[in-house]
């Protein structure tokens, strides 16, 4: 009994008449095929006689021209949904490959589409065939002579003792059933292969979401540090001008006129940023590198930090992509200062060797100052930049101090 019920929720479970279904769309997908053969035969058969006519229209008809189909892109997409939709296979990020479908993954998609029409071929024949068959044999014991089962070659001698057909006719249609349910599994389990991405595809795909999220990566950096400087010292700005608005307006008006500069500035970035993100060049500023790191200063100073700034070298024949990232951790860095430490002096040390720069970021820590909400991504930010430079860095508490030491190599080796 247990048995019996679970082949009987087998046979009404909408699963299984979904994918019956799908074996119905590949016996519909046969017929065009057949057709086409059945014009085929006789318009060769004149000059080459039936056998080759056969031969020739079934390797035109039954090989070459559904192979041929299952290579179409269009196909492929329509089968992928199917299989999706009516046989319940996950087929993998399919969408996220490559326009340009390789002749491998043609191929086995016109594998595939050969696969579906045999076995929707075939399910479809016996269709056909056995219902006549079936009501012919529960005939049989009502009969004499021999009884033809349908369209089927096969006899049976009618009488009484022929009616032992009769159980295997009744049961004949679920057999059917349980067989077409068994194929549509069979071709469930090798759907992926068939027109899954391959390994190649997925080590290509693997690729490019990992430059994808390289690239957002740095871009949510650069937001981070140009905008999140420019914030942090127009916040500091507007809190001094604030306190100080009664008693002294001209300190007061030159720290808005600071706030003014450091906002367009950051719009500056922010503006930079954006062109990345719409890929439009015309929105691109250039990077900041090293070269505009007295401007830098000059801005934290603006918002009341005293920076002490220790330059030895050539920060000229830095290699852009150092002079870019050194740039962007001292911005970090100072807005970290700026941020959490208040208005506390900073000093900052930066040196250009043979083979490689060396900066060094410290200022007294404060406990009593309140730690401001937000950011805690600025120091991952820093370990990124340095990281992806083949650098060391440095950072923490040290002797009463927080100290940032960072050095990049200026030619690093792959």
């Amino acid at each position: 009994m247990p048995r019996a019920r679970a082949l009987f929720a087998i046979l009404v479970s909408r699963s299984t008449w979904q994918r019956l279904l799908y074996l119905g769309i590949g016996v519909a997908l046969v017929a065009p095929y057949g057709t086409l053969a059945g014009f085929v035969v006789p318009a060769l058969e004149g000059g080459l006689g039936e056998v080759a006519a056969s031969g020739l229209a079934i390797a035109l008809c039954a090989v070459a021209l559904p192979v041929a189909t299952g290579m179409l892109v269009a196909v492929r997409d329509l089968e992928i949904g199917a299989v999706r939709r009516l046989l319940g296979v996950e087929l993998g990020d399919v969408e996220g490959l490559d326009t340009q479908v390789s002749w491998a993954t043609r191929w086995r998609s016109a594998a595939w589409f050969v696969a579906h029409l045999v076995v929707g071929g075939v399910i479809g024949a016996v269709t056909l065939v056995l219902p006549p068959a079936a009501v012919s044999a529960c005939l049989v014991p009502f009969r004499s002579g021999d009884v033809q089962l349908g369209q089927l070659d096969a006899t049976v001698p009618g009488g009484p003792g022929g009616a032992w057909i009769v159980p295997i006719a009744l049961l004949s249609p679920f057999a059917l059933i349980y067989v077409a349910a068994a194929a549509s599994a069979l071709l469930a389990r090798i759907a992926p292969r068939l027109l899954g991405p391959s390994p190649a595809e997925l080590l290509a795909a693997s690729q490019r979401h990992a430059m994808r999220l390289a690239e957002r990566n740095r871009l949510a950096r650069e937001l981070h540090d140009s905008v999140g400087h420019a914030l942090s010292i127009v916040t500091v700005q507007a809190g001094a001008a604030g306190r100080v608005l009664d008693d002294d307006p001209g300190f007061a008006r030159q720290a808005l006129t600071d706030i003014e500069t450091s906002a367009r500035n950051g719009l500056r970035d922010l503006d930079h940023v954006l062109g990345l993100l719409r890929d439009d060049v015309s929105s691109r500023a250039p990077t900041p590198t090293l070269a505009d790191l007295q401007r830098l200063v000059d801005s934290t100073r603006s918002a009341g930090i005293d920076v002490t700034a220790e330059l030895t070298g050539r920060i000229d024949e830095v290699p852009q992509a150092v002079s870019r990232e050194a740039y962007r951790i001292v911005q970090e860095s100072l807005t970290n200062a700026a941020r959490h430490a208040g208005r506390v002096p900073v000093s900052l040390r930066l040196s250009v060797g043979a083979g490689d720069l060396e900066l060094e970021l410290t200022n007294p820590l404060d406990a009593s100052h309140a730690r401001r909400p937000g950011g805690g991504r600025g120091l991952s930010g820093i370990q990124e930049r340095v990281t992806s430079l083949r650098g060391q860095v440095s950072v923490g508490p040290d002797a009463g101090r927080w100290r940032v030491a960072v050095r990049l190599p200026l030619h690093p080796t792959p």
